[in-house]
């Protein structure tokens, strides 16, 4: 479905289709929230999509919020219009345009159907059809004067009763919904799920038993009426009692975070955040466990919605998270103790203006030191045990309910006024100086930033910069870490319709402030901006769509997307010891750039480069724990969530000019300029035609050394253009036989197998091409650092031992695996020499005799290389076979950094002694079937796999 005609609606409200012809469809454009205009009105279209006509539109102020079909006549519609308007500073949440609209031929002309109705001004209005009795119709409407209630109507909207005076907040609820078998009981969500079986005249709450609170969507089952799917701030939930008891659904990443922080913890850092009504969280960035980090791993440090949270520094188990409103606490990891420390005004002080979203900082310079903002900046220098006001009230001091909306001031009886919004005129953002204590910078709701040198005796007012609009909120303002003086802002005007990007640039405290948004795309507000601890000309920001970087300050801006969908990115933190990049994002939970210094590194020269290497960063060697007793989600099902843990090595991130072309790719190149141009696209010659079919495809190699230059292990990566990633997995190549299968991801056991883990140590990595074959360098050796992560309670006293048993058991791996491959290939060779002696021309007695001889020899190896299987097969003991006792060993070393026990050693010894013999038998076998080849040969028998046919 395109959206022509429906480019500047924002919210569709809802969307219904012709139960009698699916390519009619209509859709309630809402409009934008933050301004006048946009795509507001019933749109409807009847090719599927194509094309679309506005058939219903009541002003520039007004969308619509709900579009209903008559399952009867789908010419009958009903629509919900809906006028409010929410800016940073107030919320109308209705008006006298709020209405009920009814058409009898299919949205040609509408009549307001409002007998019955309140006539004060209304707000949201929830509607639903009964599909009982579709003449059923129940409305749940805000309105003002207390007039606001469920209504029914029993006559297709004609006339209206009031049933009851429950109503919920437009802002957040207001929707209803019809039992599909009763037509007297009716749903609503609100803070909690309502039903009433009267018809609407009472209504009481489901049950919501260990469930989240704060309802918007419902389904009923209609074939069982007691299961129930409710989608709410907490997520999804299912019930087949009708609310008694709650599932939820836990594997939906679609957290919405406003804030983001790290600590230092080690190895692994912990990443905080602050989210929309499911409280402050904690987690790990990565953990050990093959299994990934399961919600498990996550825990609360604060209810309420979560915001702004900071880690102290020097001890992680100090976090101060907040909640709403400035709702801040000192949480004890260790203990799990909260302790409120919101400042309070003092006795016969104004009141305090909180914001949503308080700003929050912990000082670079004193970690004891807090700054948190109202509409005054406070300091403590105690963690928040008693606190300073160190400025005065920095906001402009508007009264909010002086100022226009929908061009008018209303009244304070206006539906909903100003209902869940910050109390106008706050801070919204603090900044220190790294480089200066003294040196601060905040930003309001009302569009000042205020500086102050001398750690808040006097504050400098900074108004009307160039290029930003009157009263843009100042979402954010960041001190250089590189430069005292220079200071970054980004401003974001979406709450009054506007959503272009803002960042600005000061180089002088804020005197003067130059635009940097340049080819930011035009529409897509920016919430957030980062500045590396290392570069100063590497940027991020973070917008409504996504996360850009910059390299050179500001001058251009280039998006991040492998892997991050498009979400708005609320805030991002930079954990400078690991120099990852974390983001929160609003909806779809957290994400993180591990090591981001490639992009530290980058100069615009390199990309030039043919290849290039970037500097490797240091990794960890471990053994990942596996506590679910299977990779990934283990056994738990798909309604188990996990997030997948980065894969364990180094990793070696590169860039490659241009992609390396076959034949084939070079031709089609040329030919697509050639049909651009309008010229002939002839054949090639013949030869050219077989030397593309013949030419081999290229890729990139690179070769892991050691310290010493010994090949650890070779990679493949295609040959394609850009910046890309491996990784290596400290693994040398697997022991095994060459394989080109794929393992089987629905199957937890059919893993590919591996080889046994590096030493910790240096290594080189160099990169190769592959072109018409031939391997050539393109960038020599890189140096790195693999350090272990010493996870072990009983780790190898001598690692040099340990790796030369692993090389040893490696390389007897390698020839076990080898010798019974070979022996499966001899055996399928002599089913076919059974079958040529049968089919040859003469009768071949003697050579059947010698057959038969040597499947008998196969089996006997067979059975010292794997075991009796006629033995056990019938569940009698048996002696351990040659590969039983390496592939014991194997499973346990390459997979445990302690030393291998004597029971391993003496295996290992014995196998080595058992294996000489086999391979021996194996070589007289080998010889024997060349024999037996030969006579078949001469007799002229059919073909069989491996021998050459003789011609004279």
């Amino acid at each position: 479905m395109e959206n022509v005609g429906l480019k500047n609606s924002e919210h569709i409200g809802m969307i219904a289709i012709d139960p009698n012809n699916s390519n009619t469809v209509y859709v309630a454009a809402y409009g934008p929230l933050w301004s006048p205009g946009g795509d507001r009105g019933i749109y409807k279209t009847t090719d599927g999509g194509k094309t679309w006509n506005q058939v219903l539109k009541v002003s520039e102020n007004t969308g619509f919020n709900e579009i209903h079909i008559d399952p009867r006549n789908s010419n009958v519609l009903y629509a919900c219009a809906h006028q409010r308007r929410r800016q940073v500073f107030a919320y109308v949440n209705g008006g006298p345009e709020s209405n009920l609209y009814k058409s009898t031929d299919g949205g040609a002309t509408w009549n307001i159907i409002e007998n019955g109705l309140p006539t004060v001004d209304k707000g949201r209005i929830g509607l639903a059809i009964s599909p009982v009795n579709p003449d059923y119709l129940y409305a749940i409407i805000e309105a003002g004067d207390k007039k606001g209630g469920v209504y029914r109507s029993t006559d297709r909207g004609a006339s209206w009763e009031k049933r009851c005076g429950n109503t919920t907040s437009g802002n957040y609820y207001q929707e209803i919904f019809c039992d599909p078998k009763d037509v007297d009981k009716v749903y609503y969500v609100d803070f909690w799920v309502m039903v009433s079986t009267n018809g609407g005249s009472s209504f009481e709450k489901i049950g919501e038993k260990h469930k989240h609170v704060d309802n918007h969507a419902l389904w009923i089952n209609p074939k069982d009426t007691r299961h129930l799917r409710v989608g709410c701030d907490g997520g999804v939930y299912e019930t087949y009692d009708n609310g008694a008891n709650w599932q939820f659904k836990a594997n939906l990443p679609v957290t919405q975070f406003y804030k983001v922080s790290t600590d230092n913890a080690a190895p692994f850092y912990n990443v905080y955040g602050g989210t929309q009504d499911n409280h402050s969280l904690c987690g790990p960035s990565r953990t050990t466990s093959a299994n990934g980090i399961p919600n498990s791993d996550w825990f609360f440090t604060q209810e309420g919605d979560g915001f702004e949270t900071q880690v102290d520094p020097e001890n992680s188990d100090i976090v101060y998270p907040q909640s709403q409103y400035g709702g801040i606490g000192r949480f004890d990891k260790k203990s799990g103790e909260v302790v409120d420390i919101k400042p309070v005004e003092g006795e016969g002080e104004p009141a305090l203006r909180w914001n949503w979203d308080a700003p929050l900082l912990i000082s670079q310079h004193k970690h004891t030191r807090l700054y948190f903002a109202a509409n005054k900046l406070f300091r403590s220098d105690d963690m928040g045990n008693t606190w300073t006001a160190i400025s005065g009230d920095l906001s402009r001091q508007i009264d909010r309910n002086k100022l226009p909306i929908m061009g008018k001031v209303w009244s304070m009886d206006a539906v909903s006024k100003n209902q869940s919004t910050d109390i106008y005129g706050n801070i919204t953002t603090i900044t220190e100086s790294k480089l200066d204590e003294k040196r601060l910078m905040i930003g309001t709701d009302d569009g000042l930033i205020w500086y102050t040198n001398n750690g808040g005796a006097n504050w400098a007012k900074i108004d009307n910069i160039a290029g930003v609009p009157e009263r843009t909120y100042v979402n954010q303002v960041l001190a250089s870490q590189h430069d005292a003086k220079i200071y970054y802002a980004t401003f974001n005007h979406h709450r009054y319709g506007d959503f272009k990007p803002y960042v600005f640039k000061s180089t002088d405290a804020g005197a003067t402030w130059t635009a940097i948004q340049h080819n930011l795309p035009e529409r897509g507000s920016v919430y957030t901006i980062a500045e590396d601890h290392v570069n100063p000309n590497l940027l991020f920001v973070g917008t409504e769509f996504g996360v850009y970087f910059s390299i050179d300050g500001g001058d251009s801006w280039t998006q991040l997307k492998s892997g991050l969908p498009t979400i708005a990115i609320r805030d991002m933190e930079i954990q400078k010891r690991e120099n990852d990049l974390v983001l929160a994002t609003f909806g779809r939970g957290f994400y993180i750039l591990d090591d981001y210094t490639p992009l530290r590194n980058l100069k615009k020269e390199d990309l030039g480069k043919d290849a290039w290497i970037a500097p490797i960063k240091e990794s960890w060697l471990f053994n990942e724990k596996r506590p679910f007793g299977a990779p990934l989600k283990g056994f738990q099902g798909e309604s188990y969530y996990s997030a997948p843990n980065p894969k364990v090595g180094a990793v070696f991130t590169y860039y490659l000019k241009d992609d390396i072309k076959t034949l084939k790719e070079k031709r089609k190149a040329i030919e697509k300029d050639k049909i651009k141009a309008g010229e002939p696209v002839y054949y090639p010659s013949a030869d050219s035609m077989r030397l593309e079919d013949g030419y081999p495809d290229p890729y990139l190699l690179f070769t892991i050394t050691d310290s010493e230059g010994n090949v650890v292990r070779k990679m493949k990566a295609p040959a394609k253009k850009g910046m890309s990633r491996i990784v290596w997995d400290f693994r040398y190549n697997s022991p095994g036989p060459v394989t080109f299968e794929t393992p089987d991801p629905t199957n937890p056991y059919d893993v590919a197998e591996y080889g046994f883990a590096a030493m910790p140590g240096n290594y080189n990595v160099s990169l190769s091409k592959f072109e018409d074959g031939k391997i050539t360098e393109i960038v020599p050796a890189q140096p790195f650092k693999v350090n272990s992560l010493n996870a072990a309670s009983l780790p190898a006293a001598d690692k040099n031992a340990l790796n030369a048993f692993c090389k040893k058991v490696s390389e007897i791996r390698r020839v076990v695996s080898a010798a019974d491959s070979y022996r499966d290939e001899l055996v399928n060779k002599m089913k076919y020499i059974k079958q040529a002696i049968i089919d040859a021309p003469a009768t071949l007695n003697d050579a059947a005799a010698q057959a038969r001889e040597i499947d008998r020899r196969l089996n006997d190896v067979n059975t010292r290389l794997n075991g009796d299987g006629s033995l056990s097969r019938r569940e009698f003991e048996v002696p351990t076979s040659i590969s039983a006792r390496i592939g014991t060993i194997e499973g346990t070393m390459w997979s445990v950094s302690s030393a291998p026990t004597q029971t391993f050693i003496t295996s290992y010894e014995t196998a080595s002694k058992q294996l000489t013999p086999v391979l021996e038998d194996l070589k007289r076998i080998d010889n024997d079937i060349k024999m037996l080849e030969s006579v078949l040969e001469k007799n002229k028998a059919p073909y069989t796999p491996g021998r050459l046919p003789v011609w004279k």
